[in-house]
């Protein structure tokens, strides 16, 4: 289980405790979380639950992979370093205490 502190665009956030092996878009959208619409479920086949990464935590998360990178060309002004698509960085011990930025909106 880890600690998740979801912050919105406009500053309010939401500490929430999401179990291993669930994703990040799975953590946001089971505490009901604003802002992450998820509209293909977690199948990296759209940028709804597009999130940035906190900066102290870029080098924690693991890489992002090559379909990933492309979906995120279709989200609302993403970063290269910090951009990610929370259904697919898996939960685990690791992240606990992990923090991520929501974009002002989901395209």
């Amino acid at each position: 289980m880890a600690k998740i502190t979801f912050v919105e665009f406009n500053g309010t956030k939401h500490v929430v405790e999401v179990a291993n092996g669930l994703t990040l878009m799975e953590g946001a959208r089971d505490n009901d979380v604003p802002g992450i619409e998820a509209d293909c479920g977690g199948a990296c086949a759209c940028s709804t639950c597009h999130v940035y990464l906190d900066e102290a935590w870029i080098a924690k998360v693991p890489a992002k992979d090559a379909m990933e990178e492309d979906m995120l060309d279709f989200a609302w002004e993403p970063k290269p370093d910090r951009s990610r698509l929370s259904c697919q960085v898996k939960i685990s011990d690791d992240l606990n205490g992990l923090v991520v930025h929501l974009p002002e909106k989901q395209i």
